[in-house]
């Protein structure tokens, strides 16, 4: 229970903080691309920000044996740049330019019940799907 409600309040922050910095406006979002135009570089400051405090915590947090609540931490493996890392981040980054929402900042926008972000999410989740499937038939 533990587990759950903690993922419940860290996901209410990240959404909070999402929403509070204007990541969930597409317009805001796709005027941090357009370097020629109506260029919009406040995001560069939250994403910064970002980074920055996700640096310290993992200077922190990875000193500890283990988690809070688990049994060990759960990093990734794996080290080098492949053909599946590159594709699958320049489809990240058209998709994020092209509909103005990434991931993160698509689920807490699904409360402003708007058309296009359901279509982004749903499109999310069946590319998710087909990249299962498609791991998987290329391991066979």
């Amino acid at each position: 229970m533990a587990r759950i409600l903690s993922a419940l309040i860290i996901g209410l922050i990240f959404g909070s903080g999402i929403a509070i910095s204007g990541m969930i406006n597409p317009a805001k979002v796709l005027n941090f691309f357009d370097f020629t135009g109506t260029w919009d570089p406040s995001l560069a400051f939250v994403m910064g920000g970002a980074l920055v405090v996700t640096a310290i915590g993992y200077f922190f947090i990875l000193k500890r044996p283990a988690p809070l609540l688990d049994k060990s931490f759960h990093l990734p493996l794996k080290q080098q740049i492949d053909r599946p890392l590159i594709a699958g981040s320049a489809i990240f980054g058209i998709g994020w330019g092209i509909g103005g929402f990434c991931p993160g900042g698509s689920i807490p926008a699904l409360g402003l019940m708007q058309t296009d972000v359901y279509i982004l999410v749903g499109s999310m989740i069946i590319g998710i799907l087909f990249a299962r499937m498609m791991r998987r038939k290329m391991q066979c």
